[in-house]
């Protein structure tokens, strides 16, 4: 009888924090590397920069492209300097030309 009164007493003693530090450490454990934990949103957060940077990547590529587009239309073409940037990739030259000739790793664009 007095075996079963400090058996239920031990029990009753131990049993209340053993289910409060188990339940801390589920919490804790969840706070940390739980789905919505501190590690998951340092993940996002690295994931968040790598987007940024390709958006800054990428607009700086359209805005890269569309100077090139506008350089296209008609009233900002110069025909010289398109004759003369077509016939220097053709190799060609008129006869009253003079031709300076550059080194391979001159280039003149």
């Amino acid at each position: 009888m007095q075996v079963v009164k400090i058996a239920k007493r031990v029990i009753r003693a131990t049993i209340p924090p053993a289910l409060f530090l188990g339940l801390t450490a589920y919490f804790g454990w969840n706070v940390m590397r739980g789905e919505h934990g501190l590690h998951s949103y340092a993940t996002q957060l690295h994931l968040l920069d790598e987007a940024r940077s390709a958006k800054q990547d990428a607009t700086a590529e359209q805005e890269v492209w569309l100077r090139r587009v506008r350089g296209l239309k008609e009233g900002a073409l110069d025909t010289d300097l398109l004759d003369e940037r077509a016939r220097s990739m053709q190799n060609l030259a008129r006869q009253n030309e003079i031709v300076v000739p550059y080194a391979e790793h001159d280039h003149l664009y």
